[in-house]
């Protein structure tokens, strides 16, 4: 299973934003990493800032290079902006849905129920955290792993609701009623910066 090990809260401070969710490290430092950091750097180029929101949309939702590039392609065979699909296909990851539902904490968390087979998506378990899930899908935490100590406190928490997804708490499922419009989407990524980097 590949996915980044690495420091979380030194990519936050890279990108200068909580992309793992709220960080003391950055409200300590508030620069970037490294021995430039403080000081700050020379202007970045284009291709640099370019380069710098795709690895910000890799890192926010979890994915590899290859796993990135192969859903551009993707995005780029399907009618319409081809930055926008590319956000939407992103949302309507498996554990970015588990997510948004409010049963994983984390994205890293969602994509761990999803891979220990705690997730339904209809009537079968799925434990492949890259899966799409379609309109009209129901996505639920599996009978089995409803009551988990970490299932109930995440429910418990409460979350922001998305106009794209219905969930019901209390039988800890959820429906993807449609792929979200651009101005619903929270991220702060600019993805035209993304393709025009992949159309060089």
């Amino acid at each position: 299973m590949a996915r980044y090990r690495g420091p979380k809260q030194k990519v936050a401070r890279r990108f200068g934003e909580p992309i793992y969710g709220p960080s003391k490290a950055l409200e300590r430092k508030s620069y970037p990493p490294g021995q430039h950091g403080r000081g700050g750097r020379r202007r970045e180029s284009e291709y640099a800032e370019q380069l710098k929101e795709k690895q910000k949309a890799k890192y926010t939702y979890g994915l590899l290079e290859q796993q990135f590039g192969n859903l551009f392609e993707k995005a780029t065979r399907q009618k319409g902006v081809t930055g926008e699909i590319l956000l939407k296909l992103l949302e309507a990851r498996l554990d970015n849905v588990v997510f948004r539902m409010g049963f994983g904490r984390t994205r890293r968390q969602a994509r761990q129920f999803v891979n220990h087979g705690h997730i339904l998506q209809g009537e079968r378990v799925v434990d492949i955290p890259s899966a799409q899930v379609k309109p009209g899908d129901v996505v639920a935490v599996r009978p089995k792993s409803r009551n988990l100590d970490v299932v109930q406190d995440n429910v418990s928490r409460g979350r922001p609701r998305f106009a794209w997804i219905e969930v019901d708490q209390e039988k800890r499922q959820g429906k993807f009623l449609d792929y979200p419009s651009r101005e619903d989407i929270p991220e702060n990524i600019r993805e035209q910066l993304i393709v025009e980097l992949y159309s060089k």
